[in-house]
């Protein structure tokens, strides 16, 4: 593996981009050609399958160690969620959860992990700051406060036009973009504001051969 770690936005998240993260991504890819995935939820757009009852034991040392490094969490670690997971939904298809850069949960425990395994998809992850509060983080602490704006802004300005998150937007700035690369991982604060990079040429098949495929991961590190 290398590892190395950056910084997001003016709350200078930490960031850590972890390449050649699995020991076999081909492995992984053949696993996930025969997987049976079905839709997701939590307002995911796309689809999800099971993986490796394996895959995370093998990982979890490294990541209990990026973690301590990076985070300043040194507990152990929970898997709270972990799949295979595409990006399928049509742009015009998407709710207006989906349109909208979103943290995926509030402590300081939780990290957030996605491993990008589509050799020939180059779309990463971008992290956005909310405009109105100036929030790049969505704390326990400030979730009522962001999300009564958010509302309200909803609610006068209407909803976002149909389709993924692309750079700046009236109501959100993006304020990094991690590229994606074959076999590459990201960890980082779930508390960040932050959606898929997914562009306009993106295949959106739900065939693992051919779409954005990914392992997403929920952990909670003591």
């Amino acid at each position: 593996m290398t590892v190395r770690r950056e910084t997001v936005g003016a709350e200078a998240q930490p960031l850590v981009i972890v390449d050649d993260f699995a020991a076999d991504p081909d492995a992984l890819r053949r696993f996930a050609a025969v997987a049976a995935f079905g839709s997701a939820h939590n307002h995911y757009p796309g689809v999800r399958a099971a993986l490796p009852a394996d895959y995370l034991a093998a990982q979890l040392p490294a990541i209990a160690a990026v973690a301590a490094d990076a985070f300043g969490r040194s507990g152990p670690v929970q898997v709270i969620d972990a799949s295979f997971s595409i990006v399928s939904t049509p742009a015009h298809a998407l709710t207006v959860p989906q349109r909208l850069p979103h943290a995926d949960a509030f402590g300081a425990d939780r990290i957030a992990l996605v491993h990008y395994l589509a050799p020939d998809n180059g779309d990463g992850t971008a992290f956005f700051r909310h405009r109105a509060t100036g929030f790049e983080t969505v704390t326990d602490e400030r979730r009522d406060i962001f999300f009564r704006h958010l509302d309200a802004e909803l609610r006068h300005g209407g909803p976002p036009p149909a389709g993924y998150v692309s750079g700046d937007s009236a109501l959100f700035e993006c304020v990094h973009t991690a590229g994606a690369a074959y076999n590459r991982a990201l960890l980082y604060r779930s508390w960040s504001l932050h959606s898929g990079a997914i562009g306009t040429a993106t295949d959106l098949s739900p065939d693992p051969r051919r779409g954005r495929l990914t392992v997403t991961a929920f952990l909670s590190i003591g």
